[in-house]
């Protein structure tokens, strides 16, 4: 049997690059969003959420930024799209936009609440307590 050690990399942190097809509105987006920008520079932004951190960059490919997804864990996806929503009526993110949530079915099992950035990154916004009765709900790898 192949067994590979817990964390063979020694890692302690894993960031994702978002592309931008307009830098400053990508920055503006994310920060109303409720990310806070801790850097930038002429290219680069480094945001955090929770405990994690992202990165968005002045690069925009169309088919990169369309292919791109980020799933964020939330505690209410209803609040989560009535807060994009208030975003998408400002006109302030020429771009973004918003699905009503909806229950996912397995591997999900949860609320989502799926949300565009300005560049067409998809976010996904789930939260896992759906079929579970207010249990916590976990994606299972079935392979």
């Amino acid at each position: 049997m192949n067994t590979v050690p817990a964390n063979p990399l020694h890692a302690r942190d894993v960031r994702a690059f978002l592309p931008s097809r307009d830098f400053d509105v990508s920055k503006r987006f994310y920060c109303a969003l409720g990310c806070p920008l801790e850097w930038e520079d002429e290219d680069l932004a480094l945001f955090s959420l929770a405990d994690a951190k992202f990165y968005v960059q002045r690069f925009y490919v169309k088919e990169w930024a369309e292919n791109s997804m980020m799933l964020i864990s939330v505690d209410d996806a209803a609040a989560c799209h009535a807060r994009v929503a208030a975003l998408v009526e400002s006109g302030l993110y020429p771009g973004i936009r918003v699905a009503e949530p909806r229950l996912e079915a397995p591997p999900y099992d949860a609320w989502v609440t799926y949300a565009w950035d300005p560049c067409g990154v998809l976010l996904h916004l789930v939260q896992w307590n759906a079929r579970a009765g207010g249990e916590t709900a976990e994606i299972v790898n079935t392979r």
